[in-house]
């Protein structure tokens, strides 16, 4: 099997991973988003550019294509693309295949969405875009049909101060033509997340009886619903974090020289100082609760709904969420980082979720177990179902 890493190339065993040899040491790029073979006629497909939008993700210089195995390479063109989420091979034509690609990560740039090829890679067609700054992450096909395909978009924009990782761009997409023309599925009708809050989507696709299956897992950035404790004695982080300049003003100095004796504020800052501070806006009210928070703590503490996953049993048109409780401890505040599902093709059922944790669900995402491993590092990224042994894994994550 064939393994590819982020940063560093292509890789091949012969001996289930005990030894390894490189493929793609001397191309112009060793960051790598996807892979996808074609094993009958030993094709490979490449797709460079990390898809994980840190700040660490290299960009890729394109498409790749290697008819001997890996053992030579051609360029095959979309050299702006920078970042590509996935690649999907036809089942039965070697000429066409159809790119995820995600754009550039700091910049906007047109050459984002979904792109397919009908003659091996020569020439390719841009046939969704949404906008300069929302790409395409993920893709499948449908497992009965293969002019019937589901793309999952994703707005995000990274600066060297800031990271956007949601928007109104962000959602999932069917195409019944092959690929050509594409209709937008999660409307405010359809029970899908969308809007502003719309994070990183991740695709599966399976085969129950006579009926597709579809899975979406979403970074939902929306808050979580809060239980509210009326409390008009004492001023709290929360009440904070919404107000503004007037509010302040009009708290008493008791109230305020309260919550700083509570959280042991620097004497100097007394509520005659701060108050007088913000009055001039040389701080915000905001600023009495980041000097409370610590950085590592609030990438796990978060008030983000976080991971979900939804299914639609009607060709996307419709979408339930499989689950009741919050999917704890899957993606805290870097949803960005993973966003991957995977099903049994025959038996959807059978579904794993990758994050933070890998977890498994037997009965469609109703209930998960949490099969990580004391010897399985966190952080996931890559997982392979043999379709032909139950159980058989593998999965590539940070360790």
């Amino acid at each position: 099997f064939y393994v590819a890493y982020a940063s560093g190339g292509l890789w091949y065993t012969e001996s289930n991973g005990t030894r390894f040899e490189p493929l793609f040491d001397h191309e112009a790029s060793m960051t790598i988003g996807d892979i996808a073979a074609d094993w009958d006629h030993h094709i490979l497909w490449v797709g460079t550019g990390e898809a994980n939008s840190s700040r660490s993700s290299y960009a890729g210089t394109g498409m790749y294509r290697s008819s001997d195995g890996g053992k030579h390479w051609e360029w095959r063109g979309l050299p702006e693309s920078h970042h590509i989420g996935r690649v999907v091979l036809h089942p039965t034509d070697t000429n066409t295949l159809w790119v995820a690609v995600l754009g550039h990560l700091y910049t906007d740039n047109p050459e984002r969405g979904v792109y397919k090829t009908s003659d091996g890679g020569k020439t390719w067609n841009r046939t969704l875009f949404v906008n300069d700054s929302t790409g395409a992450v993920d893709l499948v096909l449908d497992p009965a049909d293969p002019n019937t395909l589901y793309a999952a978009t994703w707005e995000r924009t990274r600066h060297a101060w800031d990271f956007k990782g949601a928007g109104e761009g962000s959602g999932i997409w069917k195409s019944t033509d092959g690929g050509v023309k594409w209709t937008r599925l999660n409307t405010p009708e359809s029970g899908f997340p969308s809007g502003k809050n719309t994070g990183r989507i991740g695709l599966a696709a399976g085969r129950k009886g006579n009926a597709t299956v579809l899975y979406a897992c979403v970074d939902n950035q929306n808050q979580k619903e809060k239980k509210l404790v009326l409390d008009t004695e004492s001023l709290s982080k929360d009440q904070l974090r919404e107000m503004d300049r007037e509010a302040f003003m009009k708290l008493s100095d008791e109230k305020i020289a309260a919550y700083l004796k509570k959280y042991n504020f620097p004497e100097k800052y007394d509520a005659a100082k701060v108050r007088s501070l913000i009055d001039k806006g040389e701080l915000k009210p905001q600023a009495l609760v980041e000097y409370l928070e610590d950085a590592n703590n609030n990438l796990f503490e978060t008030d983000y709904i976080g991971a979900e996953l939804y299914r639609s049993d009607d060709g996307g048109q419709h979408w339930k969420r499989t689950h009741d409780e919050p999917l704890e401890q899957m993606f805290y505040t870097y949803g960005y980082y993973f966003s991957n599902v995977r099903c049994m093709p025959d038996d959807p059922d059978q579904v794993y979720l990758i994050g933070f944790l890998i977890i498994r669900s037997e009965d469609g995402g109703q209930n998960w177990k949490n099969i990580n491993g004391q010897n399985v590092h966190v952080d996931h990224h890559a997982l392979w179902l043999n379709t032909k042994r139950r159980g058989h894994l593998i999965n590539g994550n940070d360790g």
